[in-house]
This record gives structure tokens, C-alpha cells and sequence, in this order.
């Protein structure tokens, strides 16, 4: 069996060429380049290197996702169509599948990280086992966790569940490397530098499994996995109303605050508010129920943004941003000119929201949070107008 493999998944293109037990060619640069430039060339310049004749190829594989949005449609698209033109299928390979196939044969659990912003990674689990069939000195990849993306809090924990060693790889791995420190209760470790990134060769060395089982698609049924969708395709798609707080809606709004804070306002607190001329509060409607809730109050021009908060089952639909947004909108007709705000320090998902809007780091207040304790982390913005003023 012979497959050529592709992988623009990440930061870097790859092109491999496999047959039998034998790598015969692999295009790899670990430096960023533009997919649509760089896919096409390697794949030729391995074609020509090794006399390779197209019409012998058995199968393409490709990392199917997740990963870049881009990279991947460049893939999906340069994969269906050299499977059109050969008439030869496709073999699909889950993108943390293909990553974690770089380290064939570990003893140690494999943990892909990939990087998927907002202190999340796309990530799975797997051990290598000793193969009882046809196969007796070679090795079976299990998959313990299927990919998914996740925060790094959760794969974090769940691998200190398992209490077995782990070896991470992938570009996730620099970006939370002083985390993983801090969440880690058990030996882990990093794949080396040759093996910590995607690699067609991986690839082509799984879809030849692959392919002997007969997992192939026609390439027109072939469609990229994200596992979510794009910033702006989640904002469009979350049908979330976001309308001023009022009476009614504080029932509803007191039990999302006990459900995601340890210390959470009551009834009372939000009542206060929103009869304040000086706060504004608004919630994010689905279906008729509050399912985010969102204020701050106005302190002499400066916004103390006071409440965020959004329900478990409606989360990562950019409802909280949509929230954020809205109410710092409003805030500039109101007069506002910067806004301030605490959040725990251990709550990179919620940082990671506030820098993408605008805010700074701007210093910590210790023991500011109990059950449990911890510090607060200060984030301030200015409103556009007010940056144009002091330009003037």
C-alpha cells in the first residue's frame, strides 16, 4: 500500500510519502509559511526526488482537523482535489490522533496540546500497547480520550485522575508549560524537539493502519473537522438577545451567579442595582430565559464592571463577549470614559476574554477572593473616545 500524506493543520505544512513499512519521502519545515504557497511545491519536489507515479498511489491521507481554520481548508481542499483527479480516496486522521502518533510505542501516557486560544487546547489522550494479533512486536494506539477541545484545567485534571506518567507535545505545549507546573500532580514530561510538532510522516505511518482496515472516504464526502466554529462564525451563530436587567429576571440571574462563583450576590444585590440610576445591568436571553448576566456601575466617569457571568450549558457560544461588548457600548453613551475590573488570577479563560476586548493588565490586590483564597488580578480600558482626547 502507498499513500502520500498531508498536514497544514498548524503553524507549518508537511508532505509525506509511505509505503508498505517504508517512509520514502517527508517535506517538513518547522517555520511558518503561507499553506497555499508551500503545500502544492513539497509534495511536487518529493514527486519528482523519488519518480513518484501518481497514478500508483493507493489512498491520500490528511489531518483532518482540528486546528488552523485556514490550514485546514487548504488541506481539505489540496487533499478532494488530488483525490478527484487520481480517483483514489481519502483516509481521514484526526489531527491530535496523527500528533500523538509521533510518539509510537511510549510507555507514557500521550497528550497532545494544540493551541486553540482562550486558555483551551485541542487535545486527546492515548497509550501505545503491545499488539496481540497478526502483529505481535508492533504497537496498537489506544484512544482513552477521543479529541475535543477543552480548557487546560480540565485535560489537566483528568490526566492527574489517571495517575500515569504523560508526555505532552504539540504547540500547546509552550503556550501552557507554567501552567501545566502549577496543575500537575504527577511525572510528566515533553517530546523532543523532532517530535513535538505535526509531521505528515506520522500521518502517512497511521493511514497505512488505517487504509489496511479499509477507513477510507470518497473525496467529495470529505469536510474538515473544527470541533468549534470560528470567533466570528460562534458570535453570528449565538442567538443570545442581550436587553437591560429588570425585576423579574433576578431569580434567574441569583441562581447563574451561585452556579458559577463561589461567592455569588443574591436576589437583594441585583434588586439594588438595577433600581440604581447610576448601574447598568443586562442579561443574554435564549429562548425566552436569562442565561448570562452582565453590569457595572458608573464611579465619576469610570465603569466598575462588577458581574459576568454565563451559564454552564450555554457557554463557549460567545455569549459573554456579546455581553461585554453591548454593556461597554452603552456605558460610552452613558459618559463613561474607562472601565475597571477584578477577576481571580486563576481564571485565564475569563482574562483571555477582557484582553481580546481591550483591557490591560494593570496590577493585583492580594487575598482579595476567598473560598478559595486568592488574589485578584486589576484590569483596566479606556473608551476610544477618551484615547482621542488626550491625543488633541
Amino acid at each position: 500500500m502507498k499513500v502520500i500524506a498531508l498536514d497544514s493543520s498548524g503553524l507549518v505544512a508537511s508532505a509525506a510519502i509511505a509505503e508498505d513499512d517504508i517512509l520514502i519521502a517527508e517535506y517538513n519545515v518547522q517555520y511558518k509559511k503561507t499553506h497555499s504557497q508551500t503545500l502544492l511545491p513539497m509534495l511536487d519536489a518529493i514527486r519528482q526526488m523519488t519518480e513518484l507515479d501518481l497514478a500508483t498511489v493507493d489512498a491520500i491521507a490528511l489531518a483532518a482537523g482540528p486546528g488552523s481554520f485556514t490550514g485546514l481548508r487548504i488541506g481539505s481542499a489540496t487533499a478532494k482535489g488530488l483525490g478527484f483527479a487520481l480517483e483514489k480516496p481519502l483516509v481521514e486522521i484526526p489531527t491530535a490522533d496523527g500528533l500523538a502518533y509521533n510518539l509510537y510505542g511510549s510507555a507514557d501516557i500521550v497528550c497532545p496540546l494544540m493551541d486553540a486560544r482562550r486558555n483551551q487546547v485541542y487535545t486527546g489522550i492515548y497509550q501505545f500497547v503491545r499488539s496481540r494479533d497478526d502483529m505481535p512486536f508492533q504497537y496498537k494506539m489506544d484512544v482513552l480520550k477521543p479529541q475535543d477541545v477543552v480548557a487546560i484545567e480540565d485535560i489537566a485534571g483528568l490526566l492527574n485522575e489517571m495517575g500515569r506518567e504523560v508526555i505532552f507535545l504539540g504547540d500547546g505545549v509552550p503556550v501552557f508549560a507554567d501552567r501545566l507546573a502549577e496543575l500537575m500532580k504527577i511525572p510528566y514530561g515533553f517530546a523532543p524537539a523532532h517530535m513535538n510538532r505535526q509531521r505528515a510522516a506520522a500521518l502517512a505511518s497511521l493511514a497505512l493502519v488505517y487504509l489496511a482496515k479499509g477507513k477510507t472516504v470518497p473525496a467529495e464526502a470529505h469536510v474538515p473537522v473544527y470541533l468549534r466554529l470560528s470567533q466570528a462564525e460562534r458570535e453570528k451563530s449565538a442567538p443570545a438577545i442581550v436587553r437591560p436587567m429588570t425585576r423579574e429576571d433576578v431569580a434567574a440571574v441569583s441562581q447563574i451567579e451561585a452556579e458559577v462563583f463561589t461567592m455569588p450576590w443574591k436576589a437583594d444585590d441585583f434588586l439594588e442595582m438595577i433600581e440604581a440610576d447610576y448601574a447598568y445591568y443586562y442579561v443574554a436571553e435564549m429562548d425566552g430565559e436569562p442565561v448570562g448576566v452582565c453590569g457595572l456601575r458608573n464611579a465619576a466617569g469610570e465603569g466598575q464592571i462588577t458581574n459576568v457571568a454565563v451559564t454552564a450549558k450555554y457557554r463557549r457560544r460567545g455569549i459573554a463577549r456579546k455581553l461585554v461588548r453591548h454593556m461597554l457600548e452603552e456605558a460610552v453613551l452613558a459618559g463613561m470614559q474607562s472601565y475597571a475590573l477584578e477577576v481571580r488570577v486563576s481564571n485565564h479563560q475569563a482574562i483571555a476574554l477582557y484582553e481580546s476586548l481591550g483591557f490591560r493588565h494593570a496590577g493585583v490586590r492580594p487575598g482579595f477572593y476567598e473560598k478559595p483564597d486568592e488574589d485578584a488580578l486589576i484590569m483596566l480600558k479606556e473608551s476610544i473616545s477618551n484615547k482621542k482626547t488626550k491625543k488633541m
